[in-house]
């Protein structure tokens, strides 16, 4: 693997970080897709398996495509190391079971994915640990909630699907101060537009399905921070196996090369949807971190580098008008995955958050007239038109 200064810009470590070469001298990554890999004699084997030689043994656990992810993701994270898993959804698991145990207790974002919630509630419980949530806008509420078997805070900035941003530096200080640790969800995000790690976070967690990859086309997921902190997640991922499969992670790493580029094309998009959508007699609110009008701007000019591809707007009317919005567009494409170059529209209240109690939607602002885009790569007059005739 190649080590790089750690003044390259992103735009740069985003193409040539954690490249491998082999004596093929191959320019582009390469694609191991093997479950195992050979040793040359017994002694080797029992070096390797004891971890007392560096090297490949099998692929649920070490791969060298994988690897070159994981060298990439924590190069643009600005973190000591990266363990990729199969799934964004599996990589919450891992940070989980690794640092967490029976009789602790999580303080959660009340603005979290519907699955995520789902994961907390459903089976994290189940092995004894306890979860309380706040609001990720107000950190007093965080230091309320503590409790002296507190030891991990979780939370997305910006939130899914209301887009409230939080103040990743102020968390950190509130959790380090009672001896837990902040793990940060930065999908919506990405490094490019916001290092959780540079402003006191302990772990970054990753759907690399999202923006990552950027077109919608494999399952990814990672967990990012000191090497001290993400061993044990290795461990977890070693033994229970909720792998990243190498040819997930070649298609990955082709998808971050344009990473920058993209998360620019995707901000510069979404905020003329959202300046648009707020000029709209239909809309009652629009959710941007880029708008004046949001609530934490200050915050998200200072925190991020870009509001986002995410853009959430309440219409007039509740589900009825909701859905009618939804099923009157030609041009986007109604699914709920996001972080595509290609616009999706999805109906929190019915699918991604869906499977929580009503109550829980309330609490978290999600009501029955609230739509989600994820703004892609189209052109803009396009996009507002398809828009415009879901309005209509």
């Amino acid at each position: 693997m190649n080590d790089f200064p750690d003044e390259l810009h992103p735009d740069t470590l985003a193409i040539r970080a954690g490249t491998l070469r082999t004596e093929f001298g191959e320019h582009s990554d390469a694609m191991y897709l093997t479950s195992s890999f050979c040793v040359g004699s017994a002694e080797e084997a029992a070096l390797k398996f004891t971890n007392q030689m560096p090297g490949y043994i099998y692929s649920r656990f070490s791969n060298p495509t994988v690897t070159a992810f994981e060298q990439r993701l924590a190069a643009l994270e600005g973190a000591e190391r990266a363990i990729a898993t199969a799934s964004g959804m599996s990589a919450i698991l891992a940070l989980g079971m690794a640092h967490l145990k029976a009789g602790d207790h999580v303080v959660a974002s009340s603005g979290l994915f519907g699955a995520t919630i789902q994961l907390f509630n459903a089976y994290f419980v189940k092995f004894g640990v306890q979860i309380s949530y706040a609001s990720p806008t107000d950190p007093a509420a965080w230091a309320a909630a503590i409790r002296p078997n507190t030891r991990l805070f979780f939370l997305e900035t910006p939130s899914n699907p209301l887009t409230e941003v939080a103040d990743i530096a102020a968390l950190a200080e509130i959790a380090h101060a009672h001896g837990a640790l902040l793990a940060v969800d930065n999908c919506f995000c990405t490094p490019i537009l916001q290092q959780p790690l540079k402003l006191g976070a302990d772990l970054v967690v990753h759907s690399a399905t999202k923006y990552l990859d950027g077109q919608g086309r494999v399952l990814g997921g990672a967990v990012a921070g000191s090497t001290a902190l993400v061993e044990p997640v290795y461990l977890f991922l070693r033994t229970a196996g909720p792998s990243l499969s190498p040819f997930n992670a070649w298609v990955l790493l082709k998808g971050m090369e344009t990473l920058p580029l993209r998360m620019r094309a995707h901000c510069d998009n979404a905020l003329k949807l959202a300046q648009w959508l707020q000029a709209q007699p239909q809309v009652a609110r629009v959710y941007y971190p880029g708008l004046p009008s949001h609530p934490q701007y200050a915050l998200a000019q200072r925190q991020q580098r870009g509001g986002g591809g995410i853009v959430s707007f309440e219409v007039h009317g509740g589900r009825e008008a909701a859905w009618r919005v939804v099923d009157a567009v030609q041009l986007m494409s109604r699914t709920a995955n996001l972080g595509d170059v290609r616009t999706t529209i999805t109906h929190p209240a019915s699918t991604t958050h869906g499977r929580i109690t009503p109550e829980a939607r309330a609490a978290a602002g999600i009501t029955e007239g609230l739509i989600r885009l994820s703004v892609g790569l189209e052109h803009d007059e396009d996009l507002i038109a398809d828009l415009r005739r879901g309005l209509a």
